[in-house]
C-alpha cells in the first residue's frame, strides 16, 4: 500500500513539475516576443534597412541594365 502512496504522490509531483515548466517557458517566450515586435530600437533599425534597401535596388538595377548592353 505504501508504493500506491508513493507511486500517486510521485505522478501528481510530476504533472505539477510539467505544468510548472510549460507555464514558465510560455511567459518567458510571451515576454522575449514582445521586446521583439514592440521595442523601438528594431522600429528605428527597420526604417534604416528599408533605407537601405533603395540604395541596393538602384544598383542592381544599374547593374543590369549594364548587363544588358
Amino acid at each position: 500500500m505504501e508504493s500506491q502512496i508513493m507511486s500517486s504522490t510521485t505522478q501528481s509531483t510530476v504533472v505539477i513539475r510539467n505544468y510548472l515548466i510549460a507555464a514558465a517557458s510560455v511567459m518567458f517566450m510571451s515576454a522575449g516576443l514582445s521586446d521583439i515586435f514592440n521595442s523601438p530600437h528594431r522600429i528605428a533599425q527597420q526604417d534604416r534597412l528599408d533605407g537601405y534597401g533603395h540604395y541596393i535596388s538602384a544598383g542592381l538595377v544599374n547593374y543590369a541594365k549594364t548587363l544588358r548592353r
